[in-house]
């Protein structure tokens, strides 16, 4: 049961006619009895809440910052029409700030045995599975002054997705790979290829081509054709320990880490290579592999968008170790962590030489850009000490970088913004080189 606002206006002005005109125990009979009895019809007249039945359908997934829709279909089998307010509940982060009240509150008029579809629009601002909570319906009676109230259990789950804002850069960075694919057919010769085709003899093409064997076999002279190698491998290990949980902007670093990872899939993928995800703080948070090109991204989705930060060390040695047992043949291995001098010095690069003697390593990490505003700060002591603080940050993490590139890691550091599409300019750098 509960109470309107219309109900304690009134009540509020029986008070004042009692006190002013009727003073005593009749007045308040007089004033409140009434009240009383309206109150106890309106509860009689409300349409029950325990018979309402409640069907969800809708969205079941949504990329972050994007809008989901799930929609209640609301029955009413009483023999009385419905005046009622529903509020649809959901996590806080299920919308933005000040969105909730809003969006989660619907007024409803159903009559007596009728349908009504209530429409929820989310907006989520966290990755992972939203969770819809109980349905809350107050109905009211035909006076407005009191009504029935009482909730339901509507299960439902949406999983917000990671947002892909780095997809964008595909079309330039898939036209860019086209290139390098047809002067490589044309050009690159030797080891790291695979043959294609025999064609004609054209003036102009190097003799070391010449099929003989097949130029014996016929009347013209046959030149080979090579294409490039389709089963290149890449493993992506997404470091979830407690420095991928720092914020650059309103993100934390492991979501700019996710936004670059799922564009160096879409661009190997597309070259043909393998593509294999790890996340690893202490243990396996999320692993794929071994998936068809078409399914690979979707995949990653999946694996991603439940993964949450997790405060605690990394464990290099069995961040390496798992990363071997994943990566049995020579691959591209792309890791995804910070710069932190000390976790840099005393963890990584102790298990460098194991990955380097076998793989490729490509360290990508998400550098913070209110770094270098705060380093060219002036004017107060407190911007003098916090240009200081920066500057020193930044020189710590370039030393980390040198240290790693001594020991023939490749880095990668860059803004949020600039960290996808600069690490697909590396990736197609090392194919053009050959050195995937």
């Amino acid at each position: 049961m509960a109470l309107t606002g219309r109900t304690a206006l009134i009540a509020a002005l029986g008070a004042l006619v009692v006190g002013l005109l009727l003073p005593g125990l009749h007045g308040v009979l007089a004033v409140e009895v009434p009240l009383l009895l309206a109150i106890l019809y309106d509860l009689i007249r409300a349409a029950p809440v325990r018979k309402l039945r409640f069907i969800r359908s809708g969205d079941t997934s949504v990329r972050l910052g994007e809008q989901a829709s799930v929609t209640l279909l609301l029955t009413n089998p009483s023999g009385r029409t419905l005046r009622a307010r529903l509020r649809d509940a959901w996590p806080p982060s299920s919308w933005s700030t000040g969105e909730a009240l809003s969006a989660s509150r619907h007024d409803v008029a159903v009559p007596p045995g009728e349908r009504q579809r209530i429409r929820t629009v989310l907006t989520p601002t966290r990755r992972g599975d939203r969770h819809a909570d109980r349905v809350t319906v107050r109905s009211y009676g035909p006076l407005g002054l009191a009504a029935r109230q009482g909730s339901h259990s509507v299960p439902w789950i949406v999983r917000v997705l990671p947002a892909f804002t780095s997809r964008r850069h595909l079309p330039a960075k898939t036209a860019r790979l086209r290139e390098l694919d047809g002067r490589t057919s044309i050009l690159t010769r030797g080891e790291g290829t695979e043959f294609d085709s025999l064609r004609a003899y054209i003036p102009g093409d190097d003799t070391r081509s010449i099929d003989w064997r097949a130029t014996a076999r016929q009347t013209t002279v046959a030149v080979r054709t090579w294409r490039p190698e389709r089963d290149r491998r890449v493993l992506l290990v997404l470091d979830t320990s407690r420095t991928s949980a720092g914020r650059v902007g309103d993100a934390p670093r492991l979501d700019a880490a996710m936004d670059a990872a799922l564009l160096l899939t879409a661009l190997a993928s597309r070259a043909g290579g393998h593509v294999d995800l790890l996340a690893y703080d202490r243990h396996v948070r999320a692993s794929v592999r071994g998936r068809r090109a078409q399914d690979v991204l979707p995949a990653f989705v999946e694996a991603m968008a439940n993964l949450e930060p997790e405060l605690v060390e990394a464990d290099a040695r069995g961040l390496t170790a798992t990363a071997l047992k994943m990566a049995r043949h020579r691959s591209l291995l792309v890791l995804f962590t910070g710069l932190e001098p000390a976790a840099v010095e005393e963890q990584l690069l102790p298990s460098l030489p194991q990955l380097t003697q076998r793989h490729t390593v490509l360290v990508a990490s998400v550098a913070d850009p209110l770094l270098e505003k705060m380093a060219d700060a002036r004017g107060t002591v407190d911007a003098v000490y916090e240009a200081a603080a920066a500057a020193k940050t930044q020189a710590e993490r370039r030393h980390a970088a040198d240290l790693l590139r001594r020991h023939g890691v490749l880095v990668v550091d860059a803004t949020p913004n600039d960290l996808a599409p600069t690490l697909a300019d590396a990736y197609l750098a090392l194919k053009a080189a050959g050195r995937l």
